[in-house]
């Protein structure tokens, strides 16, 4: 009697330590992410805004430009964010043809309900559960592993062309000696070969997801993930490039209206890194500028001293890729069926 009670009690003491532990991670996460933040904005107010020769040099920069062509830039630079999230509206709709066929309109909803949602979320996480709510209640679960692939592929393309254009970013202007060189580039090379491998074999990931005994339970959910074929992959790949190609235009029509004097493909390279290095930081998507301008300026610091120029563009290119989406979204909220239970 005594002993199944002492059992009792240690098996409770067991699932508590483990619940407070879980919400320590949590809690540590959360506190990373906001320090990350706070001292990016520190960062960005001490050492750029304050500096009065940065702030000279940007009304100098700003003078130059006519108004004719800030609008016509803004304007071009919208349009592309419609093309943006209507491809990824589109890959989306392609995602889920075999597993729930919804129309395109149904994706675009989906999409940018999901923006809304992603705003207020660490990561970007709320963008999944926003998402997915469109989908009937018994094929939510099964959206996120959807969902799951067409993040992979934009990882893959982000990480592989970044990795590329890091190893160019290290030797043009870090200058390593020729034997760490070539280990920078055997090993960006590799990292490269990795990534596209296990995207175009995503059922070797799933074979070793399905093999980590916790996680046996949830074949059936990673088993959608393996169901999508060479041929799939490739088309949504070309999804993940397209957009990818979008967004790097509109940050170069930005800084090419701000500072001019960058050459299109050094600056394009350096968007590549920028994006590789992004994509890695933890962070918060409604105080995600900070981070951003503190990344942007690290890169662009190298080639130009328009500190506020960079900050500018980076920021106008935050606020209509993902604040405008994200407004916009919320008008699609109000649909959502939470407690659906329809096929």
């Amino acid at each position: 009697m005594d002993y199944g009670l002492s059992t009792s009690i240690r098996n409770i003491a067991q699932k508590i330590f483990c619940l407070l532990t879980a919400r320590a991670k949590k809690l540590f996460s959360y506190l990373l992410k906001l320090s990350i933040i706070a001292l990016a904005f520190w960062y960005v107010y001490h050492s750029i805004l304050k500096n009065n020769n940065n702030i000279h040099n940007f009304h100098v920069l700003v003078a130059q430009i006519t108004y004719t062509r800030v609008a016509i830039t803004l304007t071009v630079i919208v349009v592309l964010m419609v093309i943006n999230w209507l491809l990824e509206s589109l890959k989306w709709w392609f995602l889920m043809r075999e597993l729930h066929p919804i129309s395109v309109w149904r994706a675009i909803e989906s999409v940018f309900c999901g923006l809304t949602w992603a705003v207020f979320t660490p990561n970007r996480l709320g963008e999944y559960a926003g998402r997915i709510m469109f989908l009937p209640n018994r094929k939510r679960i099964h959206g996120v592993f959807s969902m799951a692939v067409g993040s992979f592929g934009q990882n893959v393309i982000t990480n592989v062309l970044g990795a590329g254009a890091s190893v160019w970013f290290v030797y043009s202007f870090l200058h390593p000696d020729n034997w760490l060189m070539l280990g920078i580039t055997v090993v960006a090379a590799g990292f490269m070969a990795i990534m596209l491998v296990f995207y175009f074999n995503i059922r070797w990931m799933v074979s070793l997801l399905n093999r980590v005994k916790f996680l046996k339970k949830f074949h059936r959910f990673f088993d959608i993930m393996g169901k999508y074929n060479f041929t799939e992959l490739l088309d949504i790949m070309w999804f993940c490039l397209a957009r990818f190609l979008v967004f790097t235009f509109q940050y170069y029509l930005i800084i090419h209206l701000l500072i001019p004097e960058i050459p299109i493909w050094e600056m394009s390279l350096m968007m590549f890194v920028f994006f590789f290095i992004q994509s890695a930081i933890p962070s918060l998507d409604f105080l995600d500028i900070g981070v951003r301008s503190v990344t942007a300026n690290a890169i662009f610091g190298y080639v130009t001293n328009q500190h506020i120029a960079v900050i500018v563009a980076v920021s106008i290119i935050y606020i209509i890729n993902l604040i405008i989406p994200a407004i916009l979204g919320s008008a699609f909220v109000f649909k959502l069926k939470f407690f659906d239970r329809t096929a």
